[in-house]
C-alpha cells in the first residue's frame, strides 16, 4: 500500500494558502486517477484508489491530515500502522520555502528543515519517508515566513500552481514504481519553472 499524504490546514480559512499546496496536490491526483470518494479516517480525509505501473496496479490512499499542520504526524502515523506500511511506503507532498515557486524536488530521509508538519511526521514515524517538496519561494526574511505560508497564492501564481499539481498527478505512475529521481525529472519536464535564489528574490520583492 502506497500512502500519499498532502500537508495543509483544515477549513475554508486556509484552503487557498501556500501552506496547503499538499492538499491541492492530493486533489489533483484524485481527479487524474479517479480515486474513490473522500471520507474521514485516521484523523484526516482519505481517498482510496490504484495507480497503473509497468509492473501492475499499485494500491494507494491519499491522505489529507485534519489535525492542523503541526500535528500532521498523528494522522500519517495512524494510517501507516493500520496498513502495516513502512516509512518508505509514505510520500509526503508539502510546501518548500527553499525552492523557487513551481520548482519540485524529491528527497528521502533527512531532517525537517524548519517545517513543522515534517517535524511532526518524523516524531511519529521516523525520518525515512519520501518527501515531494513543492516550491513556494521564500519571503526573504525569517520574520515574514509565517505570514507568507499562511497567505493565499496570488492570482499570478495560479498558472504555475495548477501546472505543478497536475504534473505531480500525471507523472505519478513513475513514483508508484519507486523511481523517485525519474519522477522528479518528469514533473519538472511537464511543469518547468525557473530556478531562482528564493531568499534573494523575496528580499527584492519586499516593500
Amino acid at each position: 500500500m502506497l500512502i500519499l499524504a498532502g500537508l495543509g490546514n483544515p477549513g475554508a480559512k486556509y484552503e487557498k494558502n501556500r501552506h496547503n499546496i499538499g492538499f491541492m496536490a492530493m486533489d489533483a491526483i484524485a481527479r487524474r486517477w479517479s480515486f474513490g470518494p473522500e471520507r474521514s479516517s485516521f484523523q484526516g480525509l482519505i481517498r482510496a484508489g490504484a495507480i497503473p505501473t509497468p509492473g501492475g496496479e499499485v494500491k494507494a490512499i491519499l491522505l489529507k491530515p485534519q489535525t492542523f499542520m503541526n500535528e500532521s504526524g498523528r494522522s500519517v502515523g495512524e494510517a501507516m500502522r493500520f496498513y502495516k506500511a513502512e516509512p518508505p511506503d509514505v510520500t509526503v507532498f508539502y510546501d518548500e520555502l527553499d525552492l523557487a515557486p513551481g520548482r519540485f524536488r524529491m528527497k528521502a530521509g533527512g531532517g525537517a528543515a524548519g517545517h513543522n508538519g515534517i517535524r511532526s511526521i518524523i516524531a511519529h514515524i521516523g525520518p525515512h519517508f519520501r518527501r515531494a517538496r513543492m516550491g513556494i519561494g521564500h519571503p526573504g526574511h525569517k520574520d515574514r515566513v509565517m505570514g507568507h505560508v499562511l497567505s493565499d497564492f496570488h492570482k499570478v501564481d495560479q498558472a504555475w500552481l495548477a501546472a505543478l499539481c497536475d504534473a505531480c498527478a500525471d507523472a505519478l505512475p513513475i513514483l508508484a514504481a519507486g523511481e523517485d529521481e525519474r519522477y522528479q525529472g518528469e514533473v519538472m519536464r511537464l511543469a518547468p519553472a525557473e530556478k531562482l535564489d528564493t531568499r534573494k528574490a523575496g528580499r527584492e520583492a519586499a516593500p
